[in-house]
């Protein structure tokens, strides 16, 4: 979650798609990357001391870079398209570990509807591409996070499918994968903890009514903790979907979403740092 806490403290500069106007070409064109580091740099949103691969700090990099004002692709930090990012952190009885929703480009911030489950995401884009779904509907594809993909495969065929078909304002879409900046509608990834470790989202079933405030910062099945328990007892893991070879060890050792899907206890516990050598 911590990326959303960056989000929601850091401007909406550049109007790209698939939510503004503009794609990266014309960023590039407008005054590209730099200009946009300059005014992230003005506006204290960066470290300027922070050493770069030229072997110069950010700040000497940009100390020659003017924002190009004779564009409308890019905003500088005091004139925002919006004073927070396009993306928001949610968490509840559905996400304990928090869940991840894109909302650049969204007409509305809220979604209530009835869940329809997949445990791939195959499974859900056969029933999207030949609709066998309804309007109000939130599909919800699990078993595809970190451990369960293995990998957190992008989810991008199915909600790319549903936008097609012009219901990406109607139904919604849940799931422990990912998704990439191409997604467009109400769709919701990173869910933890996944379904693979026995997650909320593996206890789900068909027509359990789901919220969704991505103003409030919630995600919510209208299920009971005694419901939730006693669903969580019958629950039985699903076989990973690869039985050897690199996946399989992957999966073995992967950690969750939130924690950057890591295969190692990280920094904290190394005993030795090549980098001082």
């Amino acid at each position: 979650m911590d990326v959303a806490r960056i989000f929601k403290k850091t401007p909406y500069l550049a109007d790209l798609k698939p939510g503004g106007k503009y794609v990266a070409k014309d960023m590039w064109k407008a005054g590209g990357v730099p200009m946009l580091l300059k005014t992230l740099l003005d506006g204290g949103y960066i470290h300027g001391d922070c050493m770069t691969v030229t072997g110069k700090t950010m700040r000497q990099n940009l100390k020659n870079i003017k924002f190009n004002k004779n564009q409308k692709v890019m905003r500088t930090y005091n004139q925002p398209l919006s004073p927070d990012g396009g993306v928001v952190g949610l968490k509840g009885n559905l996400a304990p570990d928090g869940a991840i929703v894109k909302i650049a480009g969204l007409k509305k911030l809220q979604f209530t509807g009835k869940a329809r489950c997949f445990d791939t995401e195959e499974a859900a884009y056969k029933a999207v591409k030949n609709k066998k779904y309804k309007d109000g509907d939130i599909i919800i594809i699990r078993y595809e996070g970190p451990k369960g993909g293995p990998g957190m495969r992008e989810m991008l065929q199915t909600t790319g499918a549903i936008y097609g078909q012009g219901k990406g304002e109607k139904v919604a879409l849940i799931t422990d994968g990912r998704f990439s900046g191409a997604t467009r509608g109400f769709c919701i990834g990173h869910v933890g903890p996944e379904a693979s470790v026995g997650g909320p989202i593996a206890l789900l079933k068909n027509g359990d009514i789901i919220d969704l405030d991505a103003k409030k910062g919630t995600i919510n099945v209208r299920l009971s903790r005694k419901e939730l328990a006693k669903r969580r007892k019958k629950w039985k893991p699903k076989k990973i979907n690869f039985g050897n070879g690199t996946l399989w060890k992957y999966a073995q050792t992967v950690g969750p979403a939130y924690l950057g899907a890591p295969t190692h206890p990280g920094a904290k516990e190394e005993v030795r740092t090549y980098a001082d050598i």
